[in-house]
Parts: C-alpha cells; structure tokens; sequence
C-alpha cells in the first residue's frame, strides 16, 4: 500500500480506532502480571475510547478498545475487574509505580530501553 492510499483512507483528525494488536497487547499483559485491574477512560477528541490496565505492582499499559462496552467485555472474558475511570480515578499503586521510573531515570516508554 502507498502513501497516496493510506492518506486517502484516514481522514485528517480522525482517531484511530482500536485494532486486533491492541487487544492482543492487553490480553498478554493481563495474562503475565498478577492483579490487574481494568480503567476505562472516555473517547475525547484526539482518542477514541482506552483501557488503562493496572498490575499490582503499578506497572501499567494502555490501549485502544473499540467502546466502554467492548472494555468491560474484555474484563469479563479475561476475570480482570474494570471500572470506569471517570467514578474511581486512577490507583495510587499507578501513580507511585511512574514516581519510582522518573526517579530512576526512565522516563521513555516502559519496555523501551533507555531514553535518548
């Protein structure tokens, strides 16, 4: 696929919608850390609807899922309790876990390796 047709298939400042890869990428992470927890966060004007997954340590990843439906589906299927961000906010384990990496010096993407 050229440039020319993926400029013509993406309308300017349309989110990207969730893909199979941002499913698969939260089914691993849930499946290899213990405690996760589920936070939906609201579609806003620059992202469609995201899951923030929390571990019980506070390491955390987010993603794209097509709805807030489609989020605590994901829950479901997978034994993993979502709520919705808007009612709870955030744990504080997550908060703490991003203090201990800016700390550290690790302020890239987790998993990334060092930042330049």
């Amino acid at each position: 696929m050229g440039l020319r047709d993926r400029l013509r298939r993406e309308k300017p400042g349309t989110p990207r919608q969730a893909q199979s890869a941002d499913v698969d990428h939260l089914e691993a992470f849930a499946g290899s850390r213990r405690g996760v927890e589920g936070f939906v966060e609201p579609a806003t004007m620059n992202t469609t609807t995201t899951l923030v997954l929390v571990a019980g340590d506070g390491e955390w990843t987010r993603r794209r899922v097509d709805s807030p439906k489609a989020a605590f589906a994901f829950g479901s299927k997978l034994g993993v309790p979502v709520y919705d961000v808007a009612a709870t906010g955030y744990p504080t384990r997550m908060r703490e876990y991003t203090a201990r990496r800016k700390a550290a010096g690790d302020v890239g993407v987790p998993g990334a390796g060092p930042s330049v």
